[in-house]
């Protein structure tokens, strides 16, 4: 299984940017063998991917955050992180980091991004 801890977060106005960093503490399979992504939850609103890296580094995007959010992973200290520019109001959620490896999924408790003016 895998801990996952989330910093970063805050408050930014728009146009503005913030990185979002995710540690993984792994216990059984190694951090580098999980697929990393990062979801967000905004109120009243369900739980969506914004992006995801596999293990060999390829990525995915939402299309809401494509050209402007960029995930990347460092496999030597076991860290995800989520360039986030060009922020608007409607990336504000709760962003929350999660580690999959074949059936199981793992989560940290959630960084708030708020976007506003």
């Amino acid at each position: 299984q895998v801990h996952l801890v989330e910093s970063g977060g805050g408050l930014v106005q728009p146009g503005g940017s913030l990185r979002l960093s995710c540690a993984a503490a792994a216990s059984g399979i190694l951090f580098r063998d999980y697929v990393m992504a990062w979801f967000r939850q905004a109120p009243g609103k369900e739980r969506e991917l914004v992006a995801r890296i596999t293990r060999g580094g390829s990525t995915y995007y939402a299309d809401s955050v494509k050209g402007r959010f960029t995930i990347s992973r460092d496999n030597a200290k076991s860290t995800v992180l989520l360039q986030m520019n060009s922020l608007k109001p409607e990336d504000t959620a709760v962003y929350y980091c999660n580690g999959h490896y074949v059936q199981e999924d793992y989560w940290g408790q959630g960084t708030q991004v708020t976007v506003s003016s």
